[in-house]
């Protein structure tokens, strides 16, 4: 029997359903859905139906730590009860991890990048999320699936070197104005400008940072675009940078998850989250703001 194969960016639901009927073991699928207005409404959705026998993270809960008024509206979670969790949804050392959602990846790419973060390589994002695993008419499920940890079978996940770079918001402010260390913002690009902002108390973006909006990433029918096409487009965005040297950034750290994941599958790798992002940076200040369109 062939080795089977591992999915470190994006995964089809094709594969995906392949990789379940081959090695049921092997896989353990996570649903990320969420939404920000309503934070009961991604939880609601998975038990409505769901890609059979995945289990559900929930972004403020799971995907995130404690807020603490200067943190960002969703800091880090701690690794270690990252890890107990997976643990508990049975996920291995060697465990193929996909995430998926209902929002254009938004969420499923965040629990990419915290895996990457605790050291997990085997972890794909489901490429179009629920709606193309439905269009390619695979079953949905609503029933729950037990964790493993109820039957005293725990997943044996270890924390391991980090394959993902971060940074703080000093090292961002040390750096402001550098071109050859730019920082790219996923929002849209009314709330990048200053205009709309809803979710933060302060409108604008880091001075210098360039907009590269998350959903550009994707094609019409939500799946990702093309790796050539995706290696075009932050060419543009880096102008010249090398994407080790970017620092990406969002609201809150998690749309920003999603231009690392695009970053990764054109093969520009090593570019850096600020994971507190722009509710962290806007919560002092003293931290200089920008309005207006891209420089």
């Amino acid at each position: 029997m062939s080795e089977r194969a591992h999915y470190a960016t994006l995964i089809t639901a094709p594969q995906l359903a392949a990789l379940q009927q081959s090695a049921p073991e092997a896989v353990v699928v996570i649903d990320c859905s969420f939404d920000l207005a309503n934070p009961a409404a991604g939880r609601d959705a998975y038990h409505a139906s769901h890609v059979p026998g995945a289990f559900y993270m929930h972004l403020d809960n799971e995907l995130s730590g404690p807020k603490t008024g200067t943190n960002g509206r969703h800091p880090l979670p701690d690794a270690e009860a990252l890890i107990a969790r997976l643990q508990a949804l049975g996920v291995n050392d060697d465990t193929q991890v996909v995430a998926y959602d209902r929002q254009g990846s938004m969420y499923a790419a965040r629990l990419w990048w915290l895996l990457r973060w605790v050291g997990h390589a085997d972890v794909a994002v489901l490429d179009g999320g629920l709606q193309a695993w439905e269009a390619a008419y695979f079953p949905v499920d609503q029933v729950i699936p037990e964790e493993p940890q109820l039957n005293a079978t725990p997943g044996n996940i270890t924390r391991k070197p980090s394959l993902v770079q971060m940074v703080t918001a000093d090292i961002v402010q040390k750096y402001l104005g550098h071109a050859d260390k730019p920082v790219v913002d996923a929002r849209a690009p009314d709330r990048y400008r200053g205009e709309n902002e809803t979710l933060d108390p302060v409108g604008g973006h880091i001075p210098g940072a360039r907009n590269r909006f998350f959903r550009d990433n994707l094609q019409a029918d939500g799946t990702f675009k093309p790796a050539e096409q995706l290696r075009a487009d932050f060419a543009g965005v880096l102008a010249g940078a090398r994407p080790q040297d970017a620092t990406l950034q969002c609201g809150s750290g998690v749309t920003a998850c999603h231009n690392a994941l695009a970053m990764e599958i054109a093969g520009l790798t090593g570019a850096a989250l600020y994971a507190g992002s722009w509710s962290e940076w806007c919560s002092d200040p003293s931290r200089p703001v920008a309005t207006g369109p891209n420089p």
